[in-house]
């Protein structure tokens, strides 16, 4: 099974893209009765940026136990020496940001201290990988095996038989910047570490993890190193520690880490809850947790690889947020103190920028469960640390991105009813993060430009303007930050509609409408202003000034709380259309959809934010794009864009577009591929396209999801008849373009009819999704 399951992610590399879009011949096959893990590819992703690491872990873990390879992030496809296999890796992330504790088995004299000069060469020919698992034979001639539980990872090494086989462990050295660290050896089969550091895009604050490393066997010798310098016998040590095992006999020797935030005390705890099992115990373990994940989603119809796509981006989709406290609920704050979660998991890391678009409603529908502990996770952060986070990575905060994100993400929670019980509580924090800023003394920016925008109707762009805190600044995005911020005040106003807060409601309704105030009629595109209210940057609104990691172009369509009034500014339905067409390249894109993704819209490098006048499909600003044609009469057109984009998720280390972004492409491919698409992040409308799979079924959580189960068809949907011609919702015609949340609850079925050729479904005027008022 090893050799297979190689060499088919081998060949996965030179299928083509074009294999993605279904085809009638190829709607036989089905997928595998029992092993849905057997359909993800981990290495996708794995070049080209996109950032994924290919080791193991279990759903929104802990512990994240995989390779490190000389890339920034991590694991690089193109590289072929491993450092070492480190704890802690978020998937997709364009930073360097944890990596910590890498650990290398070597044989002979332990003389390098440096994990560059004591890197072992690999081959991806004797490589794999599957969702909890990872394998690899180093050049040394051992086989590493990789697993884990969601606080310890799982480690067996299999040496050669050899007296000195010693697996080394780097405290100094990781992903990130190191602070300080120190080793110790506890007794012939514990080791325990403690690691600061710091980093990611503009530096963060120092954190610190904990972990405890128990063998499955005594070892014969150790010693620890500081520097350069190794010292036998040693006991304690700043920067690493090696142990020695006699393998001439037994050549197998299994480890178990645990990793806490909060203390050693911690990382004991976790050592006790999770460990104790054997390597493949605990590999069993993790893949049914995989199964039972993937499970809730079952296609049938499409391609194979189509399928093994589909499945791989699930699987992205549930890698983060991660737990971040301890088995017994204790966790490390944002206010640096010790608190203990009271019935609810405590998670962390929060790329919110990107999810709130389409990975927070995507786990609102499969995991509701942790969902919810997720939304009342954001909410004790700021409860403990004074403030709501922006990107929150570990116990700290980044300031990266710009706008308001947490309040689309948590609005998301409040209207798929993942708040009951704290409703309040979280519109407090949502309330005060939308009227102020920060105090002083915070590490957070929150809405850095509040003051201004709330002032004057717009956030200005003040090119050079100091950052007041580590992270990235508003005033350096001042256009792109008045749209994302009047698009979480439309959200809010939803919220505090719902909560009886009225006057709040009409206040932030009427803010949301400030997108007004940066459109120039004389270019006809959004454009950032300065401190004086003047029209600033270059006019032409394929260049970036004032956007963050895009252009007018691209930020345009960013207005789903009124996408009428954005019409209506553009010229009208027909102009918008035909903006819409140029955007897209949509006569180059009928002609041949797969090359028009690949040439026009993607230029090869994920980074290329700037200077282009297209679609990007890599980066989030205009994830929603797609579908404004839902609401210029055009729905055939938003199934057009979306089939092509998929054509850019393929079975290979390359398949994937951007940086994941802790799931959020590949959230984007899974909902985009059911049908179901949250046309207006942070409210519950769902846009419609068709599905690319004869029929998903979706198992849905009762308690929050009352109808308990949907099922999507479009039998005979393809890249030929690929048009709606019809929707009927439990057999009733559906004549809209979109769903509310609502209406969802108690769905059970959802049918597409489809055909070759567009149809008048979903194009009258009050087919299109609503205004938000």
């Amino acid at each position: 099974m090893r050799g297979t399951r190689r060499t088919r992610w081998c060949m996965a590399g030179v299928m083509a893209a074009s294999a993605l879009i279904a085809t009638p011949a190829a709607r036989a096959g089905e997928p595998p009765g029992d092993r849905l893990t057997e359909l993800v590819n981990p290495f996708i992703g794995s070049r080209n940026e996109g950032n994924t690491f290919p080791g193991a872990a279990v759903p929104f873990g802990m512990v994240q136990l995989s390779p490190d390879t000389g890339h920034t992030t991590g694991y690089d496809y193109a590289q072929n020496r491993i450092r070492g296999f480190s704890l802690v890796h978020l998937s997709g992330v364009g930073c360097r940001i944890g990596g910590d504790l890498p650990v290398l088995p070597t044989t002979g004299d332990v003389t390098q201290t440096d994990y560059a000069r004591y890197a072992a060469a690999f081959s991806h020919d004797d490589e794999e990988a599957s969702p909890g698992y990872y394998r690899v034979g180093l050049a040394s001639g051992i086989s590493a095996e990789l697993t884990a539980t969601a606080r310890t990872g799982v480690q067996r090494y299999t040496f050669p038989a050899t007296g000195k086989a010693n697996i080394l462990l780097n405290a100094a050295q990781a992903l990130h910047k190191p602070v300080r660290s120190a080793v110790e050896i506890l007794d012939d089969r514990t080791v325990r570490t403690e690691i600061t550091g710091h980093g990611f895009c503009r530096d963060t604050g120092p954190y610190t993890v904990h972990t405890i490393t128990r063998f499955s066997r005594p070892f014969t010798a150790y010693g620890t190193w500081d520097g350069r310098t190794v010292t036998p016998g040693a006991r304690t040590g700043a920067d690493g520690a090696y142990v020695r095992f006699d393998t001439t006999g037994d050549r197998v020797v299994e480890a178990t880490t645990a990793l806490s935030y909060v203390d050693a005390r911690g990382a004991a705890t976790n050592l006790r809850a999770e460990g104790g099992r054997s390597f493949d115990t605990v590999r069993r373990r993790a893949r049914e947790e995989w199964e039972g994940r993937l499970t809730a989603v079952r296609v049938r119809g499409g391609t194979p690889a189509l399928r093994r796509t589909f499945y791989s981006s699930l699987y992205r989709s549930y890698l983060a947020p991660n737990i971040g406290g301890d088995a017994d609920g204790r966790y490390f704050g944002w206010d640096r103190r010790v608190h203990r979660a009271r019935g609810f998991t405590y998670y962390q890391n929060w790329s919110l920028w990107d999810t709130y678009r389409t990975q927070a409603q995507l786990l609102a529908l499969l995991a509701p469960r942790e969902a919810r502990d997720m939304a009342r996770s954001v909410v004790a952060v700021a409860e403990d640390g004074g403030w709501l986070p922006k990107w929150g990575y570990g116990p700290v905060e980044t300031n990266i991105m710009t706008g308001d994100p947490v309040t689309p993400f948590l609005t998301t929670a409040y209207h798929s009813g993942l708040l009951k019980g704290f409703e309040e509580r979280a519109y407090r924090a949502l309330r005060e993060n939308a009227d102020g800023v920060p105090p002083a003394a915070h590490p957070g920016v929150g809405r850095e430009a509040n003051a201004e925008y709330i002032a004057r109707g717009f956030a200005p762009w003040v090119k050079d303007r100091p950052y007041a805190k580590m992270g990235d600044s508003d005033f350096h995005y001042g256009a792109s930050v008045t749209l994302e911020y009047a698009l979480a005040d439309a959200m809010l106003a939803q919220m505090a509609r719902g909560l009886g807060h009225h006057e709040d409601a009409a206040r932030y309704a009427a803010r949301s409408r400030n997108y007004r105030n940066i459109f120039d009629p004389a270019t006809g595109f959004f454009r950032a202003r300065d401190a004086s209210g003047a029209f600033a940057g270059p006019a032409d609104p394929a260049r970036g000034s004032g956007f963050h990691e895009g252009t007018a172009w691209q930020y345009q369509w960013l207005v789903p709380q009124d996408v009428p009034g954005l019409v209506g500014l553009i010229g009208g339905r027909g102009a918008a259309d035909a903006r819409l067409d140029a955007f897209f390249a949509y006569d180059r894109l009928l002609a041949d959809p797969e090359r028009t993704a690949r040439e026009v819209w993607v230029h090869g490098d994920p980074y290329a934010y700037y200077n282009a006048a297209v679609y990007n499909p890599m980066n989030e600003p205009d994830l929603i794009a797609p579908y404004t044609y839902l609401s210029t009469g055009r729905p055939w057109k938003t199934t057009d864009v979306v089939h092509a984009a998929l054509t850019l998720f393929t079975d290979s280390p390359e398949g994937l577009t951007g940086n994941d972004d802790l799931g959020t492409m590949s959230a984007w491919h899974v909902l985009s591929a059911i049908g179901l698409f949250p046309v207006q992040p942070g409210y519950g409308t769902w846009g419609l396209t068709t599905p690319v799979f004869d029929r998903v079924d979706l198992a849905l959580d009762r308690r929050h999801w009352p109808s308990g189960r949907l099922t999507v068809t479009a039998p005979g949907t393809s890249a030929t008849d690929r048009y709606v011609q019809a929707v009927r919702a439990d057999g009733t015609p559906h004549d809209r373009t979109y769903l509310t949340t609502g209406a969802l609850r108690s769905l059970r079925s959802l049918a597409f009819t489809v055909g070759p050729r567009p149809s008048a479904w979903g194009t009258a005027p009050e087919a299109a999704p609503p205004v938000l008022k």
